[in-house]
C-alpha cells in the first residue's frame, strides 16, 4: 500500500509492531497514560479514534435501561447479525472485508502519523488510546503484531467517574453525554456497570490470547501508586529504550498535582486521582444495583475476591 511520504516511508503496514493499543474502560487513567507516553522519544499518540463505537454498535441501546424490568444482556450488533447473509461484517465474507479494513485502519493512521513525525521519523511509536475496547479482539485479530497495553481499573471508580460525567455542566455533555436526573441515577449506573463488564471481558480474552511477548496489563491503582515503574515495566516488555531519569520527568510533569486547578475536580475531564470514591458518591441501594451487575467481573479480575451478590443484599 502506497503512503502519503511515498515507498520508502514510515507505514504500519510494514511496521506493526510499532502499533501500541491501549485498551480497557473509558475513565480509567487512559488519557493520562496515553500522555505520559506520547513524551517518549519518537512516539506519536493518537487519541479516541473511536473504532469500537463505529465498528461495536451496543445492543440493546442505553436508554432501554430505563424501563426494563429486568437488565438485558448487553451485546453488540456484529454478534447478532454475524450469520445474516447481507450484513456487511458477516463472517461468510469476512475475507473480503478483513484485509479491506486493515488497509483503511493503516492508511487513516499513517496520514496522521506523518502528518505529527513529519518524513524524517523513520521508526517512530505509534501508540493508540482506543476507548471502544469492547472490540479489542477484533483489532487485534486484524494486527496480531501489534503491542497491547491492557489498563484495568476497578469498575466501581469507573462508574462513579462517568456520574459524575453526567451531571448538568459536566464536560462529557459535550460529547453527548446528558444531565441524570436524581431517578435516574440507578439506570445509568447499570447501563455503565454493563459496559464496563463487558468491555473488561473482551479485552481479557484478547490480551490472553495474544502473544506474551506483545502484552502487559498495567493496573489503574498500581500506575497511580508508582507511575515510574509502570512506565519502566511497559518499556522493558516492548524494548523501549527511556533512561530512569526521563521516565521520572514524565511522572512528575503529568502528576495530578501539577494539573491547574480550574482543569481538574468535580465535573471536570481529569477529576481526581482517588480510587474509592464510589463509596460516598452513591447510596446503598445504587451499590447494590451495581453490583449486581458487574459483581462477577469484579472479582474475576481481583476486585472483590470472594464476593457474592447476596452479601450486599
Amino acid at each position: 500500500m502506497d503512503t502519503p511520504s511515498g515507498d520508502k516511508g514510515f507505514s504500519l503496514a510494514r511496521s506493526e509492531d510499532r502499533l501500541v493499543w491501549i485498551f480497557g474502560s473509558s475513565r480509567s487513567g487512559s488519557t493520562w497514560l496515553l500522555r505520559m507516553l506520547s513524551e517518549l522519544d519518537d512516539a506519536v499518540a493518537i487519541d479516541d479514534p473511536h473504532l469500537g463505537h463505529h465498528l461495536g454498535v451496543w445492543r440493546p441501546i442505553p436508554l432501554a435501561w430505563a424501563t426494563a424490568d429486568d437488565d438485558p444482556e448487553l451485546t453488540l450488533l456484529n454478534d447478532i447479525k454475524r450469520e445474516k447473509p447481507s450484513y456487511f461484517f458477516n463472517e461468510r465474507y469476512r475475507e473480503v472485508w478483513e484485509p479491506a479494513l486493515r488497509e483503511l485502519i493503516v492508511a487513516r493512521f499513517d496520514a496522521q502519523v506523518h502528518e505529527r513525525a513529519g518524513a524524517e521519523t523513520q521508526n517512530p511509536l505509534v501508540i493508540v488510546k482506543e476507548p471502544g475496547s469492547h472490540i479489542a479482539d477484533l483489532l487485534m485479530s486484524l494486527f496480531a503484531k501489534s503491542r497491547m497495553i491492557f489498563l484495568l481499573r476497578d469498575g466501581r471508580d469507573v462508574v462513579d467517574s462517568w456520574l459524575d460525567a453526567h451531571r448538568a455542566g459536566a464536560w462529557a455533555l459535550e460529547e453527548g453525554a446528558y444531565p441524570v436526573a436524581r431517578d435516574g441515577r440507578e439506570a445509568l449506573i447499570r447501563w455503565q456497570a454493563s459496559v464496563w463488564a463487558y468491555r473488561t471481558g473482551v479485552v481479557m480474552r484478547a490480551y490472553q490470547a495474544h502473544d506474551p511477548a506483545r502484552r502487559i496489563l498495567i493496573r489503574y491503582e498500581d500506575l497511580l501508586h508508582d507511575p515510574v515503574r509502570e512506565l519502566g515495566r511497559i518499556g522493558a516488555q516492548f524494548g523501549i529504550e527511556a533512561p530512569l531519569a526521563q521516565l521520572r520527568e514524565i511522572a512528575v510533569e503529568h502528576d495530578y498535582d501539577h494539573v491547574p486547578s480550574d482543569e481538574k475536580g468535580t465535573s471536570k475531564e481529569i477529576r481526581a486521582a482517588e480510587p474509592g470514591g464510589w463509596e460516598r458518591h452513591m447510596t446503598a441501594a445504587e451499590q447494590q444495583a451495581m453490583y449486581e451487575v458487574m459483581g462477577e467481573r469484579l472479582v474475576e479480575v481481583g476486585y472483590l475476591p470472594g464476593f457474592t451478590t447476596e452479601r450486599v443484599a
